[in-house]
């Protein structure tokens, strides 16, 4: 009897346990295990959306980043006008680079098409000259549009996001590491002088180990900081290192995986994330 009774408790592991398998295997776990993407790249949603909330609170004081694509403003920082998701800039190009896409999407009745040519012509000076009151007009018309909001986003993949997801997986590093080339990547741009992102990353290099090097991922992010604090302070409006410290506290804290609920300051604002905060 007692055997009998063993080998029908057994049985029925086996068919609960292979319905448990399948069930995972075809993605029916807990909905907080589905929002997660297996391959732990920023590019997923769900990663994405918590990165995008950090760079919105040091660009726009506000974790709210969908509401930023309007944004337009000179603040002053010698790049010229700052706009967007992410602070594209008329004096680094990439603003030119939105407007360039933005047209590729919406060829026709495109207000910014007569802005190319100006921006262009500002590129690399904090100059306004042919943009003005007029092109600030203008932005704020279009920017909560979907092309507009779907150039954004594509020139924010194609110049930063995913060359911090490559430099990232290169160096053996995984969400925390992703997030801190991108973030670098957006401040700094990705040119190959020491001043900008490239130039950092090889001056860490030469300091500290990264993962696929046999070192410590947690050693070598805070290299790379202490590398990106010292071309930060050159510049006053970068004289507040919130940013830098954020990331350290992540660092410090062993939150590699980017878990969530996170509380940070922000040149001086105080944010909060939760699971309830990414949809």
């Amino acid at each position: 009897m007692k055997k009998r009774f063993s080998y029908v408790l057994f049985s029925l592991l086996v068919i609960f346990g292979g319905i448990y398998f399948f069930q995972c295997k075809e993605g029916n776990t807990d909905i907080n295990t589905q929002k997660k993407n297996p391959d732990k790249t920023i590019e997923n949603r769900y990663y994405r959306q918590i990165v995008y909330s950090f760079v919105s609170s040091a660009e726009n004081s506000s974790t709210d980043y969908e509401e930023q694509y309007s944004y337009m403003e000179d603040i002053q920082d010698g790049r010229g006008y700052t706009a967007g998701i992410i602070g594209f800039t008329s004096g680094t190009g990439d603003l030119l680079e939105v407007v360039k896409e933005y047209q590729k999407i919406k060829p026709a009745d495109n207000i910014l098409v007569k802005y190319l040519s100006p921006l262009e012509a500002v590129e690399g000076s904090d100059s306004h000259e042919g943009l003005g009151a007029a092109f600030e007009e203008d932005w704020e018309k279009v920017g909560q549009t979907k092309e507009m909001m779907q150039a954004q986003d594509n020139i924010v993949d194609k110049i930063y996001l995913y060359p911090a997801i490559k430099f990232a997986e290169e160096d053996g590093l995984g969400l925390l590491g992703q997030y801190i080339y991108y973030d670098a990547l957006v401040v700094h741009g990705p040119g190959e002088d020491p001043d900008s992102f490239n130039g950092i990353r090889k001056e860490a290099l030469k300091v500290s180990k990264s993962p696929s090097q046999k070192g410590k991922e947690a050693e070598y992010l805070k290299a790379f900081l202490k590398t990106r604090t010292k071309i930060m302070v050159k510049e006053e409006a970068h004289q507040d290192l919130s940013r830098i410290n954020f990331q350290e506290q992540l660092i410090n804290q062993d939150n590699f995986e980017l878990d969530l609920p996170i509380h940070w300051e922000m040149y001086g604002d105080e944010f909060r994330l939760s699971e309830q905060d990414i949809n």
